[in-house]
């Protein structure tokens, strides 16, 4: 039985469907692609733009865990020229709404991806990752307390051409994220993705991120706090969902829209499918 309509907007942007692609998770999008992994999907979220290329850590990169896995990606990307260059073209003929994650050092530089990401064709919104673990040891602009959130909120909103969506990606903190949703709010956000790993060790001592199903209920009780606490607010839930019956949970407890992130690593296809369950048509 579908428990909901298959679309929805936020900030004014239709989708096709709630279930969008989490950053980080799909690639460049052209891998999901080629097994029908983007069928359906109301979005796609890239992998996290800086303004410099960054190479990443080296050495592995994830580990898997019992209730999901652990990663220390470093924000691997090939920088923002490069970006626009390879990256952005295709998904603008692969006719998907693309939301583009970024990240930046200083408020400058988060102006700047405004202003150059926002004129480029393709590009249907921004979502602001706030809530990288161990951010500032890489040397990004430290959003772990609210009104700093809300600094690099306003630096984008000032320079982000109208009609480009503005999400605003903040950590699931329990004690705190009323509090920072609210503050990204006032600050121009469009809407707020509740998500990102929670903060974990890699086998090797080294610090990383914790993604998958052990994040879920962590995740729908932060959905179900900022909801509560500002019902106007779109909300966009990450964080453990593989399949329609999650969305659907996450839709239950004030989600507009769900991303589906570190179960593609193992089916490729289940961003699709739930999707596709959604409009009943499995």
């Amino acid at each position: 039985m579908t428990a909901t309509a298959p679309e929805v907007a936020i900030a004014g942007l239709a989708l096709a469907s709630p279930v969008l692609v989490a950053a980080g998770c799909g690639g460049t999008g052209r891998e999901l692609a080629a097994l029908d992994g983007l069928t359906g999907v109301g979005g796609f979220v890239t992998r996290t733009i800086t303004l410099d290329p960054r190479e990443g850590h080296p050495g592995r990169r994830v580990h898997e865990t019992d209730a999901g896995f652990v990663h220390a990606t470093g924000l691997a990307n090939p920088g923002l020229h490069q970006f626009l260059a390879t990256e952005l073209p295709w998904l603008a003929a692969a006719d998907v709404r693309t939301v583009v994650s970024v990240a930046a050092s200083s408020l400058g530089e988060y102006a700047d991806l405004a202003r150059r990401l926002g004129d480029s064709p393709g590009v249907d919104g921004l979502e602001l990752d706030l809530a990288t673990p161990d951010g500032p040891a890489l040397g990004l602009f430290d959003t772990r307390e609210p009104f700093q959130a809300a600094r690099a909120v306003a630096a984008v909103r000032r320079d982000l051409p109208r009609g480009t969506a503005l999400l605003a990606k903040v950590g699931h903190d329990p004690l705190r994220v009323v509090e920072t949703a609210r503050a990204v709010a006032e600050a121009g956000a469009d809407a707020v993705v509740l998500g990102n790993a929670l903060p974990a060790l890699l086998p090797d001592g080294r610090p990383g991120g914790l993604s998958g199903p052990a994040v879920r209920p962590v995740a729908l009780r932060t959905v179900a706090e900022v909801h509560a606490a500002l019902p106007g607010l779109p909300l966009v839930g990450a964080g453990g969902a593989a399949g329609a019956d999650h969305v659907r949970a996450f839709l239950a407890a004030g989600a507009t829209a769900v991303q589906i992130g570190a179960a593609l690593l193992h089916d490729p296809t289940c961003a699709a499918r739930a999707a596709a369950d959604l409009r009943g048509e499995t």
